[in-house]
């Protein structure tokens, strides 16, 4: 195996055993993979088009290239990097999903976004890979183990609430909480990490910060998975005890 295809693999391996336990969560009415696939190359379109945000914030000055104090490296995490980035994944989704006939159930929408936010990684994590040849396995194991999982659980945030808005389970007035959850999620990440870049007195704290905020949203992720999946049989409960009392 060439070290090109290594680094191909390692970049996208991770975001690849995401998908698959997403979807093995995803027992009830699994997804067809052909839908999967999709998903994660409107993920790809999605790092795209992200870029291309990014790149004009970059030439309009509207976020500093590199942040000299707390309030710019906060002030870059969000418009620099987490609005784009899930503005662009957003936009991927609603397409994925405005016509998807297969987009019937709670967790769908978590399977799906997921998908979308693992081609992005995928997508990431090779840029990464490229740019830091002489580094790349300390990257591809730092990013396996933070980058990877934080865009997974951003996107599970984004399809909780979109199919929340989308089943009706939450007011249209909170469909907001489809994007502002995931930005602020993303938002304190990057936050956290581009602090903590600064190499000042407060990087050990920052650092901890940084840990314990992953463990939370962790926990948060995995909860808002288990309350769509717990939603998702409960239907299917009332509808085969309506099925049966017709019979």
């Amino acid at each position: 195996m060439s070290s090109f295809q290594t680094i191909l693999l390692a970049a996208v391996l991770p975001p690849f055993l995401l998908i698959l336990y997403i979807w093995w969560k995803d027992r009830q009415q699994p997804e067809p993979f052909g839908q999967l696939a999709q998903g994660f190359l409107f993920g790809i379109l999605s790092a795209i088009i992200a870029v291309v945000l990014e790149s004009g914030i970059s030439m309009l000055h509207l976020a500093p290239d590199v942040p000299a104090s707390f309030l710019q490296a906060t002030w870059k995490a969000f418009v620099g990097a987490a609005i784009p980035e899930e503005a662009a994944k957003l936009f991927m989704l609603w397409l994925l999903l405005r016509h998807n006939q297969y987009f019937d159930e709670r967790f769908d929408g978590i399977v799906y976004a997921t998908c979308v936010g693992m081609g992005f990684a995928a997508t990431e994590n090779i840029i990464y890979l490229l740019d830091n040849m002489d580094t790349w396995e300390s990257v591809a194991i730092g990013r396996a183990l933070f980058a990877v999982p934080g865009h997974f659980l951003f996107a599970v945030s984004m399809g909780y609430f979109y199919s929340m808005v989308h089943f009706s389970d939450m007011n249209g007035r909170k469909a907001y909480r489809i994007f502002c959850v995931p930005v602020l999620l993303h938002g304190i990440y990057d936050s956290l990490l581009f602090m903590n870049g600064l190499n000042t007195m407060w990087s050990g704290i920052l650092l901890i910060c940084f840990y314990i905020f992953c463990l939370k949203m962790l926990r948060y992720g995995r909860r808002r998975i288990a309350e769509q999946l717990k939603r998702d049989r409960h239907q299917a409960t009332i509808i085969q005890m309506n099925e049966e009392t017709t019979i």
